[in-house]
């Protein structure tokens, strides 16, 4: 069954308030437009997370633990047991719970941050396999070279490559997003470059950007795709 709908959000822990603290406010709009675009999965029959890990292909239950007590919340944790979910799937699971998809029977899913993009489209093949009205929520971070405040210090292509990557996004452009370079995106530092790769197997759907900036001097985009 082809997917019927998907969400692109990014997964900077400082979209969690408790990580935040007194700054919570200043990702305020971010944070709405996450969950805007995940409310609108809720019509499908399964879920499906995606975000970069170690490795390729590595599937979690809607149980699997994450924990922001590395980011300084301790309190603050997805699932039951021990911590296995990296930041991107505890991120997504996070949004979801707050969410009206939190219902919604889920599965996790990994990719390597320096997957090929053939093996991220395969990925997203195996993902939509099966008989279930599948949604996708996938997580990935744009460049964090934007600015001079960036975790690394500015690229003079790293606006272009994100303006490109959000104009993918708003006009659902598959084969823009299968063709983005490995190697630009690994010096960019754009940890999203696989998982939106994963996506690009996606067809039929119309998409929407519902937000785009740089707050940190790291590339965040929220998008929807849904069914014209």
């Amino acid at each position: 069954m082809p997917v019927v709908a998907a969400a692109v959000c990014p997964h900077p822990p400082l979209l969690v308030p408790a990580v935040a603290s007194g700054a919570a406010h200043e990702l305020d709009d971010l944070r709405a437009a996450c969950l805007t675009a995940i409310d609108q999965l809720a019509a499908a029959d399964r879920l499906v997370i995606v975000g970069s890990g170690p490795v390729t292909g590595r599937w979690y239950d809607a149980t699997a633990a994450g924990s922001f007590g590395p980011y300084g919340a301790p309190d603050v944790r997805v699932g039951s047991g021990d911590p296995v979910l990296p930041l991107s799937l505890t991120m997504g699971s996070w949004l979801v719970e707050q969410s009206k998809t939190a219902a919604l029977p889920r599965t996790l899913v990994t990719v390597a941050v320096d997957e090929t993009p053939e093996s991220c489209l395969a990925l997203g093949r195996s993902v939509a396999e099966g008989p279930d009205r599948i949604a996708l929520l996938v997580m990935g971070d744009g460049s964090a070279r934007r600015s001079e405040h960036s975790p690394v210090h500015l690229h003079p292509r790293a606006e272009i490559f994100d303006t490109t990557v959000a104009a993918a996004l708003d006009s659902a452009d598959t084969t823009t997003l299968a063709a983005l370079d490995p190697d630009l995106a690994r010096e960019l530092q754009a940890a999203g470059r696989a998982p939106w790769q994963v996506l690009a197997v996606t067809t039929g759907l119309s998409g929407s950007l519902l937000y785009h900036a740089a707050p940190y001097g790291v590339g965040y985009f929220v998008a929807l795709w849904t069914t014209p």
